[in-house]
């Protein structure tokens, strides 16, 4: 019995070897804070990830850093590289050629749009905000209030002898009630009707201007806040018609084309960034660990990342179809997150509690 169970050790230790007998070839891309590049080396999540995992399997490891993600998943395809480790979404597509190790972290997309100068012109603010599609019927509505006073002042003032009216014509006589209407609802009137009824009607409309002005004040300062703040594209279904941005082969890449929206692919996030750093993107849609990371560093008072996480998914380290590699792979990152590891290295990139997917 206990023959048996050495030679099975055996046999599992030779297996495990075997599989790993040379060092492995690994592809990666820079994705901050995944993987990137510090002091000459690589550094980030998903390579301290891979060195536990090396280091529990007892294989050395060669990274080979490639532009972007088709370029990762074809030195994988072709044998130029064992493994690729990134940000690599687990997607139908590439399962179809590719095998994929347990998900190693949470992921979905998400919007990064430019933040607006604080900088911005109050005037520039304020006609912006007029002239928005929210404003345009209230200040229609303000147009119809001041013009049913003016002429029941109109009608009844113009037959006063001492009337504020110069004019008892209709013309210019109902531009003088529509400035006095106007003047009132700005509380700025500087006389008062002295027909009884065009008196009635002056206080009436005394009354709900200062109701219509407070009214309006909260409207417009409520309107201004959030295009100063958050702009028109505030979640995926504000995307329709918008200059977008994403990365080239990524699976944002792929939800936008089943969605029918159009956007400019790049080769990198920097790339991608840029275009936004330019104006010549209103958006930028990418995975949400990426976007937070980059929002909340180089980005910081320049960027926001807006919206909930869509499109949920998953990452995972990818292999050829048949990866005899895989299943030593798996143990290690199971034991990896069932230990705490997992953990730690989340705290260390990402803080936070770090629950392993």
């Amino acid at each position: 019995m206990k023959i048996s169970i050495g030679l099975s050790l055996l046999l599992w230790l030779f297996g495990t070897a075997n599989c790993f007998a040379a060092p492995m070839t690994v592809a990666t891309r820079s994705v901050e804070p995944f993987v990137f590049e510090q002091g000459g080396s690589l550094t980030g999540f998903s390579i301290d990830l891979w060195r536990e995992i090396a280091r529990r399997n007892g294989v050395e490891t060669r990274f080979v850093l490639k532009p972007d993600i088709n370029d990762v998943l074809t030195a994988v395809k072709d044998g130029g590289a064992d493994l690729g480790i990134s940000a690599i979404s687990i997607t139908a597509e590439r399962e179809r050629e590719f095998d994929f190790s347990q998900p190693m972290f949470d992921s979905g997309l998400q919007i990064l749009i430019p933040r607006r100068a604080h900088t911005l012109h109050v005037v520039e603010a304020i006609v912006e905000g007029l002239f928005s599609s929210s404003m345009l019927p209230l200040l229609g509505v303000v147009l119809l209030l001041i013009l049913i006073p003016a002429h029941l002042v109109w009608l009844w003032e113009r037959h006063h002898p001492q009337g504020m009216l110069a004019h008892r014509e209709y013309f210019p006589g109902i531009f003088e009630a529509c400035w006095w209407a106007a003047s009132t609802l700005a509380t700025q009137a500087d006389q008062m009707p002295r027909a009884v009824l065009a008196r009635v009607v002056a206080v009436i409309w005394m009354f709900a201007s200062a109701l219509f002005v407070a009214y309006f004040t909260a409207s417009v300062t409520s309107s201004l806040t959030l295009q100063q703040l958050h702009g028109d594209i505030n979640g995926p279904e504000d995307l329709p018609g918008k200059r977008v941005a994403t990365i080239a082969g990524s699976t944002s890449a792929a939800y936008l084309q089943a969605h029918h929206i159009a956007a400019s692919e790049f080769e990198s996030l920097p790339a991608a960034v840029a275009a936004i750093s330019r104006r010549d993107a209103e958006a930028l849609v990418y995975d949400s660990p990426a976007l937070l990371y980059y929002a909340s560093h180089e980005g910081r008072g320049a960027t926001a990342v807006v919206g909930p996480v869509f499109q949920k998914g998953n990452y995972g380290i990818i292999a050829p179809a048949g990866s005899p590699q895989l299943k030593a792979i798996n143990r290690a990152l199971l034991s990896i997150k069932e230990d705490g590891t997992y953990d730690l290295l989340y705290a260390r990139w990402f803080g936070g509690q770090g629950l392993a997917p």
